[in-house]
Order: structure tokens, then C-alpha cells, then sequence
């Protein structure tokens, strides 16, 4: 089983950054597409960012695309998220997500095996 902890959120005002952390547990992070989730309230969950296992391949989500970075330390076991020129619109809860099957990136929430607890971004204007 691996467990994935989330980390970084907070609230800031627009315009501003901040870094999510998702820690995995065990020695299998490195065989793992991990990818980035958000959902705001009353709304449905979205994806956000998606990594290769080794790194060199990311996706975005349109809504996100040029102000977020996700990358990947596979010696630490953690994927990052970070969060630039944030908007009123990027207020969700923030949940990192591995899938250990498949080698191709997914935007699929149902295809990611694993899943943190979440971490709660709050973007006022």
C-alpha cells in the first residue's frame, strides 16, 4: 500500500505563489505517473498536472497551463506543485494521485490507483 500526504497549501492573495509537496511512502515512487487534482467546492473534481515517472514528460490543464510547474525528486519520494500567478479560480482542495500502471500520462481521475488526503488552496482577490 503506499500512502501519499500532501503539503504547502494555504491562503494567499491573488497574484501570489505557493508550492504544494506530496510525499509517497514505500521504494516503488520512481515506477509511479503521478499527477495533481483539484476540486472546489460544489464542483466536480478536475485534473490540474501530470509527470512521467522519470520526470521529463509533464501535461497541464489548459486552466493551468503557464503559470504551474509540477516536477519530481525521485530520490525524496515527493512530486511538487508550483502555484504562480494564482487566481480567485484556483480555490480548491488539492490532492496529489499515483497511478502504477500505466506508463503513459492520464488525465483520468478513475485510472490513478492511489490518492492523499488533500490540501486546501484558498486564492482571495
Amino acid at each position: 500500500q503506499v500512502q501519499l500526504v500532501e503539503s504547502g497549501g494555504g491562503s494567499v492573495q491573488a497574484g501570489g505563489s505557493l508550492r504544494l509537496s506530496c510525499v509517497a511512502s514505500g521504494r516503488s515512487f520512481s515506477s509511479f505517473t503521478m499527477g495533481w487534482f483539484r476540486q472546489a467546492p460544489g464542483k466536480e473534481r478536475e485534473f490540474v498536472a501530470t509527470i512521467s515517472r522519470s520526470g521529463d514528460i509533464t501535461y497541464y490543464a489548459d486552466s493551468v497551463k503557464g503559470r504551474f510547474t509540477i516536477s519530481r525528486d525521485n530520490d525524496e519520494n515527493t512530486v511538487y506543485l508550483q502555484m504562480n500567478s494564482l487566481k480567485p479560480e484556483d480555490t480548491a482542495v488539492y490532492y496529489c494521485a499515483a497511478d502504477r500502471t500505466r506508463r503513459a500520462l492520464t488525465t483520468l481521475g478513475y485510472e490513478y490507483d492511489y490518492w492523499g488526503q488533500g490540501t486546501q488552496v484558498t486564492v482571495s482577490s
